[in-house]
């Protein structure tokens, strides 16, 4: 069992993430993988003095300093027949590994998930979790905790809102790693190419990984316009994966700068739709609000922050990748023989 972690500047948090891979029931037969992108904190010399006591740790270096080449280096080096992608500031229970690889072996999926569980940890990460409780800001793509538990079961098929997993290494080998023109996003670009060949992911509630969401507006504003841009690029490189929702959150955005900005014959459609929305966040803040009281008071600024940042960003995609979309992708394969192909 190998798992990849790739770093940057994770000085505060480090200890605690290896503490928690430590803490997996199948730890004894694992090998942890830190793929560092050249942080310029203690991050490596932290990750060194772990290593030196521990022979399960392996530190990598990351000149790309982007998570798909982190990982891509990462799957070169492991060893474990199961790779496991493991984020830095995720906090995965202690069965993650060993259940994963159980639902691997009983066979009919090609990889294994969790959903992702929003814990508060200040500012305004208390309402980003609020929100992600809704369907307004998840689209039921089944990736959070919200979702699943509505779906009830054993197990949930997803698409492409996939957060992290567990494979085969063989399948990791087959689909050639993560696409490195991905810098975010990449595991929804994998999950496209998986689906496409016919592959089955799944989302086991009982992988439920807690993530503290974004303690500001403005960065919160940034994570979801790169989150947004991204799976325009997605979109573009793989189409049978668009769900109604990108279309949706993007056509928003329009109808918003319509009812301001559009000739007058344009401003009255624009104007209704955006009406029709604003109607939809009160009706939810009011669902809300028996059960919340006054913490529902700042659920609308989240929302339109989630959507209005996602939306130009899927459209700021279309428009940055479009010409490129139909590029033959980057993969770990494609780079480790650019690398020592001619060796």
């Amino acid at each position: 069992m190998s798992t990849l972690t790739p770093v940057l500047n994770e000085e505060a948090f480090i200890r605690e993430t290896v503490a928690a891979l430590q803490a997996q029931d199948v730890a004894g037969e694992a090998e942890f993988l830190f793929m560092d992108g050249r942080s310029t904190d203690r991050t490596k010399e932290i990750l060194r003095e772990l290593a030196a006591e521990d022979p399960r740790i392996r530190v990598l270096d990351n000149p790309a300093r982007h998570t798909a080449s982190g990982l891509n280096i990462g799957l070169r080096a492991a060893r474990g027949e199961y790779v496991a992608r493991v984020d830095a500031h995720t906090r995965y229970p202690a069965h993650y590994l060993s259940r994963g690889i159980e639902r691997l072996r009983e066979g009919g999926v090609d990889w294994v998930s969790g959903p992702q569980v929003p814990v508060p940890a200040g500012g305004w990460s208390a309402d980003v979790a609020l929100a992600l409780a809704t369907p307004l800001a998840t689209g039921r793509s089944n990736r959070w905790d919200s979702d699943v538990s509505q779906r009830g079961g054993d197990e949930v098929q997803l698409a492409t809102g996939v957060f992290t997993g567990i494979w085969r290494r063989e399948t990791l080998d087959r689909l050639g790693g993560w696409d490195e023109g991905w810098p975010i996003n990449q595991d929804s670009e994998m999950a496209a190419r998986v689906l496409a060949s016919g592959g089955r992911i799944v989302s086991l509630p009982e992988l439920g990984a807690q993530y503290a969401p974004r303690d500001s507006l403005k960065k919160l504003a940034r994570q979801y316009w790169r989150y947004g841009m991204y799976r325009a690029k997605t979109s573009l490189r793989h189409p049978s994966v668009v769900r109604p929702t990108h279309v949706a959150v993007p056509a928003l955005v329009c109808a918003a700068v319509g009812a301001v900005a559009a000739p007058r014959p344009l401003r009255v459609p624009a104007r209704a739709v955006m009406g029709v929305y604003l109607a939809g966040l009160a009706v939810q803040t009011a669902q809300l609000a028996p059960e919340r009281g006054t913490a529902v008071v700042r659920l609308p600024v989240v929302l339109v922050t989630m959507h209005g940042s996602w939306g130009a960003g899927y459209l700021t995609g279309l428009l940055r990748f479009a010409p490129s979309s139909r590029r033959r992708p980057a993969l770990a394969t494609d780079l480790a023989e650019r690398c020592c192909g001619d060796d």
